[in-house]
């Protein structure tokens, strides 16, 4: 019988292809279909529940062998950002225990749910959740992290070490004769899925320092009491939030770059799947 991992948050299953090529059954969770969003084939091999984890009870997973997540990072990245109204949000999070709480509601959900198949199955059932060094001020200091993936949860004794790699920048000869841009200016190479990825000065963000990725913040939580944290129209939240068709946070491109610097590295789940295989074995 196969061993079962529960992927919360699945979205391209970056997760998932990895604990499959381990032998397990995937089964994930989201609140959408991100392949077919995106319009990319899923693996035939996964099982997508399209259900919101705060509604999961942790009974339905008590047969898992292992448990992995990836909570939306965008809010944590924001407000890591050195931006004034990034700042100014964080210290608005700050001024109430409810609002943290809130904040936190969806990373917390996981555990919940381990807690609860835990119990249900009788036995512990570990858990791994990912996500970026900026979530650490919110929910506590990672236990291990692999280039800009960082890790909370019941992480194996020995863990992959991300190295680095130089992406080339723009070769304007060539631009002048065929009019294409290179693979750093269409962002292809900015963020690679096996590698650490340096492109600005701001290391502990460096999932949002693509600008591919985008950011949605709440018109409220930025206004909050002052007006002076909109930007002119647009620019600021006016584009982020799908002002520009093109480029917004509602076009296909945007969602599917988006979706693929989110993916969590096939090295590390690999060996998170093959740690946890031997363990259960």
């Amino acid at each position: 019988m196969k061993p079962v991992v529960y992927d919360f948050f699945c979205g391209l299953f970056g997760w998932g292809a990895a604990f499959l090529s381990q032998g397990y059954r995937v089964v994930g969770f989201d609140i959408a279909d991100m392949h077919a969003e995106i319009g990319l084939p899923r693996p035939r091999e996964v099982e997508l529940v399209l259900q919101d984890v705060r509604s999961i009870h942790g009974s339905q997973c008590k047969d898992a062998a292992v448990l992995v997540a990836s909570p939306p990072c965008q809010k944590y990245s924001y407000m890591a950002m050195p931006w004034k109204r990034a700042k100014a949000l964080a210290a608005w999070y700050r001024e109430s225990a409810e609002r943290i709480a809130e904040l936190n509601t969806l990373f917390d959900a996981c555990f919940r749910i381990q807690r609860e198949a835990s119990e249900a199955a009788g036995r512990h059932i570990p858990l791994i959740v990912e996500n970026v060094k900026g979530a650490q001020p919110w929910v506590g200091r990672a236990q291990w992290h692999f280039g800009s993936f960082y890790l909370w949860g019941d992480i194996p004794a020995l863990m992959p070490i991300a190295t680095s790699i130089k992406v080339s920048v723009q070769n304007w000869c060539d631009f002048a004769k065929t009019g294409e841009t290179s693979p750093h200016w269409r962002m292809e190479g900015l963020k690679t899925q096996n590698y650490l990825n340096i492109r600005d000065g701001h290391s502990h963000t460096r999932h949002l320092t693509n600008p591919v990725e985008h950011v949605r913040i709440d018109e409220a939580e930025i206004k909050m009491q002052s007006p002076g944290h909109y930007l002119k129209p647009g620019s600021g939240p006016d584009w982020y939030d799908g002002g520009a068709a093109k480029f917004g946070s509602n076009s296909m491109k945007r969602k599917a770059a988006s979706a693929q610097i989110a993916k969590i590295p096939f090295p590390l789940a690999q060996h998170v799947a093959q740690c946890f295989k031997e363990v259960r074995a």
